[in-house]
């Protein structure tokens, strides 16, 4: 990312800081492990980084790892297309990056799954999507590296495309993540309320250009460090 985008996200840390619901205190501290820390990045098109020019250094998790420092590796494992319904079209379950964040070991998860679910073909089995997440983060749980998890709240949708729509967003999936969340005593990163009211860094009004990705990578650091 260029000098000048990073530092325009740091203005805006005062912004991204309300998007962060996690507790106020430090959540995952260097100090407490030896060597290198792993962090996986969990996620759909919007983690992988569709749409951000130069993907490869301005996606949201390589910024994330910048912010994080050299103790941190953080990875990609974001699968465009994905869903985190078992029943999608393109189920997360299914895909090799499923079983990579197993073989990767991590210390902590950033679980950013939900914007695909919104389609019709898929949230016609919404009624499932609180049972797959309940799912997902009991299998990640389990890892015997015993990972700290967060989980995102979508990023808003400024323009129905593809079938994905902001009414399903914000209207049912939204409240299935906080309860499941609350229910298994596990943080929250509001990204919806990080990145509303900036359609500017939207391109397609779907994915974040690398202004928003990077927002993102804030609005994480922030929730990982408990400010």
């Amino acid at each position: 990312m260029e000098r000048k985008s990073f530092f325009a996200l740091a203005a805006s840390l005062s912004v991204v800081l309300a998007g962060c619901d996690t507790p106020r205190k430090p959540a995952l501290r260097a100090s407490d492990y030896r060597g290198t820390i792993r962090l996986a990045c969990v996620g759909d098109s919007i983690t992988y980084g569709a749409g951000v020019e130069n993907r490869e250094i301005n996606c949201y998790p390589v910024v994330l790892g910048k912010l994080l420092g050299p103790r941190f590796e953080v990875r990609n494992f974001g699968v465009s297309g994905a869903t985190l319904l078992k029943q999608g079209d393109k189920p997360y379950w299914n895909e090799g990056a499923f079983f990579e964040v197993s073989e990767f070991a991590p210390q902590a998860i950033i679980l950013a799954l939900g914007t695909n679910d919104s389609k019709p073909q898929n949230w016609k089995y919404g009624n499932e999507f609180a049972d797959d997440l309940s799912a997902m983060l009991d299998h990640f749980a389990a890892l015997p590296s015993h990972p700290k998890i967060w989980v995102c709240l979508p990023p808003p949708v400024y323009q129905t495309k593809w079938g994905i729509n902001e009414a399903t967003v914000i209207g049912q999936m939204i409240p299935l993540i906080k309860q499941v969340a609350r229910e298994k005593k596990v943080p929250t990163i509001d990204l919806h309320q990080a990145l509303g009211d900036r359609p500017q860094y939207f391109p397609d009004q779907i994915h974040p250009n690398a202004t928003g990705a990077g927002m993102m990578a804030m609005t994480v650091f922030t929730a990982l460090k408990g400010r």
